[in-house]
């Protein structure tokens, strides 16, 4: 009997976990910006140890993208409310068999930025963790060019 693990990250996640591991390089935190209240929205500022390994209007380009799929994500409508009455009058057993706009954002957000780490980041020693699993707290991204720093005492 085969048993198989599934990791529900990207393939490109997959590959840099089974080589090289990300545990070991570089990491560098995109925070969350609560400015604008708690949606989810994280801040556009070019960290500065990126320097030199990718454009400045990439990186941008790939926050704000990430940004306005939470935004729509998050965004209320009238097809939104009636799938939330839908969901109570079926005791939500209903999304047994749909998935909610929220869920269908989730997956686009993932395939975007498995697309971004294939174009884009990957060719330049770069990988962004979905901030799905990092709990939308940080958009992670690993140099896998650079060890990681150590601690001096």
């Amino acid at each position: 009997m085969k048993i198989t693990i599934q990791n529900h990250g990207t393939p490109l996640e997959d590959l840099a976990g089974r080589q090289s591991g990300t545990q070991g390089c570089l990491k560098v935190f995109i925070q969350r910006d609560y400015s604008e209240g708690t949606s989810v929205k994280f801040q556009t500022k070019f960290p500065p140890e990126l320097d030199g390994k990718i454009e400045k209007t990439n990186f941008e380009s790939t926050i704000s993208t990430i940004n306005a799929m939470y935004a729509e994500a998050e965004t209320m409508s009238c097809g939104r409310y009636c799938e939330g009455c839908l969901g109570c009058l079926t005791a939500y057993l209903v999304f047994f068999c749909m998935e909610t706009h929220y869920e269908q954002m989730m997956k686009r957000v993932t395939r975007y930025v498995a697309d971004q780490n294939e174009q884009v980041w990957a060719p330049r020693g770069l990988l962004i963790t979905n901030p799905i699993e990092r709990g939308l707290r940080v958009i992670e991204i690993s140099v896998l060019t650079e060890p990681a720093a150590t601690r001096s005492s």
